[in-house]
Order: C-alpha cells, then sequence, then structure tokens
C-alpha cells in the first residue's frame, strides 16, 4: 500500500518506517487495543502449560477470549498455530477465567463467556500468499492484519478478508482430530446463518441496507457475529440484528452525538443491548433508507 501527503499542488509518497523489533508492534496494539481492534486488554505475555501467548483479550460485544499472536516468521503456518492456541484455551478454560478476574478486577464466570467465538488473531508488517491462502475459509477462527508505519507517525492496519468464493474449513478438519475438536467447540458465523429461516421479504430488506451501507465508503467489511452483523469501516460504525419482521439496527455513536433531528432513532445507552453504540432502530421498510444512512454515515 502507497500513501501519500496531499498539499495544495502536488503530492508527496510517505516513507515507510519498518518497525525495528516485533515488540515494537505488540506495544502498539496494547496500548491502543480498544482503538485499533475494539478489544479490552486482559494479559501481555500471557504463560500457561509451557506456552506464552503475546497478548491476551476479551471482546465485551461477543463475549469471547481473543488470542493475539505477532507473527515472527513467515515460513511457518498460521493455521496450525492458530488450532494449537484454540486448543489451549478450550482445555484451560478456567485458567483464563482466573486471569481475567486477577488483571481486570472482574468476577467473571464460566457460564459468562462464549467459549464458541474465540478466536486467533495474527499480526505482522507482512503475510505470505500461502498464509493467506490457508486462512482463505468462511468458518476458520483465524485472522489476520498487517501492520506498516510511515513518517509523520501514521499507521496503516489492512485486516485480510476472505474472498467471497470463501469456502469451508469442515471438510479439512473432518481429517484432524484435534481439529475437529476445536471446529465442533468454536463457531464462526457467516451471513447465511442469520438469514437461515428468514423470509424472502426480510431477505430483501436487509440486502437494501447492506448495499447502502457498503456504498457509504469503500471497503467496508461485514462481521458476522453470533447475534449480529457488524459492519466495519476502520471500526465498527453499524450493527443489524435481523429477525421475523424486521431489522434491529444499532449506529456505532456515543450519547448526544448523534444529529437525528427525524427522532427515529432510541437511546439505548443504559439498556442492555448486542450492538456496538448507544443508538437503537426499528426498521420494517426502506421508507426512510436514504435517511437512516446519514445517520449511519456520522459513525464513519
Amino acid at each position: 500500500m502507497k500513501l501519500y501527503n496531499k498539499t495544495k499542488n502536488s503530492v508527496t509518497l510517505l516513507k515507510e518506517i519498518p518497525f525495528k523489533l516485533e515488540r515494537e508492534i505488540q506495544t502498539l496494539f496494547e496500548s491502543q487495543l480498544p482503538e485499533l481492534l475494539g478489544l479490552q486488554l486482559v494479559k501481555s505475555e500471557f504463560s500457561i502449560k509451557n506456552r506464552r501467548i503475546d497478548t491476551l483479550a476479551f471482546d465485551t460485544q461477543s463475549n469471547a477470549f481473543v488470542i493475539i499472536e505477532y507473527k515472527r516468521s513467515k515460513s511457518n503456518s498460521v493455521v496450525d498455530q492458530g488450532f494449537t492456541y484454540l486448543n489451549l484455551m478450550l482445555e484451560n478454560k478456567a485458567d483464563f477465567i482466573i486471569e481475567y478476574n486477577e488483571t481486570c478486577i472482574g468476577k467473571m464466570q464460566r457460564k459468562d463467556v462464549d467459549w464458541s467465538q474465540t478466536r486467533v488473531i495474527f499480526v505482522s508488517t507482512s503475510f505470505t500468499e500461502n498464509q493467506k491462502l490457508a486462512t482463505n475459509f468462511k468458518d476458520i477462527a483465524i485472522e489476520l492484519y498487517e501492520v506498516k508505519q510511515y513518517e509523520g507517525g501514521i499507521i496503516a492496519i489492512n485486516p485480510i478478508k476472505k474472498s467471497s468464493s470463501a469456502t469451508s474449513i469442515k471438510p479439512l478438519t473432518e481429517k484432524n482430530e484435534a481439529i475437529n475438536k476445536v471446529a465442533r467447540e468454536i463457531k464462526v458465523y457467516t451471513e447465511e446463518d442469520h438469514l437461515t429461516n428468514i423470509s424472502d421479504e426480510i431477505t430483501e430488506l436487509y440486502q437494501s441496507f447492506k448495499d447502502a451501507i457498503q456504498n457509504l465508503a469503500d471497503n467496508i467489511e461485514i462481521v458476522p457475529r453470533k447475534q449480529q452483523i457488524g459492519f466495519r469501516h476502520n471500526g465498527i460504525i453499524c450493527d443489524i440484528h435481523i429477525q421475523k419482521k424486521g431489522l434491529k439496527m444499532w449506529i456505532n455513536l456515543k450519547k448526544d452525538n448523534i444529529d437525528d433531528p427525524k427522532q427515529i432513532t432510541r437511546d439505548v445507552s443504559q439498556t442492555g443491548h448486542w450492538g456496538n453504540g448507544d443508538y437503537e432502530l426499528l426498521i420494517t421498510n426502506t421508507n426512510n433508507l436514504e435517511y437512516i444512512m446519514s445517520l449511519v454515515k456520522q459513525a464513519l
């Protein structure tokens, strides 16, 4: 990726500044974890069963632990390493809960964690094509992020997206009992999961809003979770929960930070809800589609 600094009459190519040490990347992410990945830092350098996890984090939206590793070698298999960490967590759930409670001064119990949403994130300055292809499955709980830094204090983070033709990893896991064990307990949700047993009318309604959201900016990513589908541009801008008779949307803006003259949103800052942000609205048709997009655009 090339980045440029624009002035009135010209553009200047920004010079990439390589990270000198891997630790620099880890320090960057751990110090800004909520802003960069929307996660809560639990522990840096978490050791368990003679293994060391670079960063242990928690996703408060999915109520699940997230393991972050900063890739050391481009020759290693991220799939094998990723499944090793996932299996390590599933076999030692109590240790992760104890670490959270001691470090974050919490009162977490095993039932408070959705272990099926556990995932591993690998961060590197670059990944090989083989590594990208090896994780190109729609239902694999492994994510790749490339990070680069440039002069002027500019950081670029690029999530490696799955291709639209990505297939399921399940046929491959059946040949490996250790991987199959993890795959049986961890569930990676897709749009199809949310649209199962949904009427054509509501499916078309969702598609209309999905298209409109993606037209707001380039590279808006769809992030299906257990209860909702997120739309991410840098961070999550909105979430949609598909219901039998309509859509429930949350706009990721804090209380008092939305301009909604029609007052169609509801303040849920003091109410439990699945999506990101303090504003919720119910959608049953496309009558206010353009106006709703003007609200979502405020979260970009």
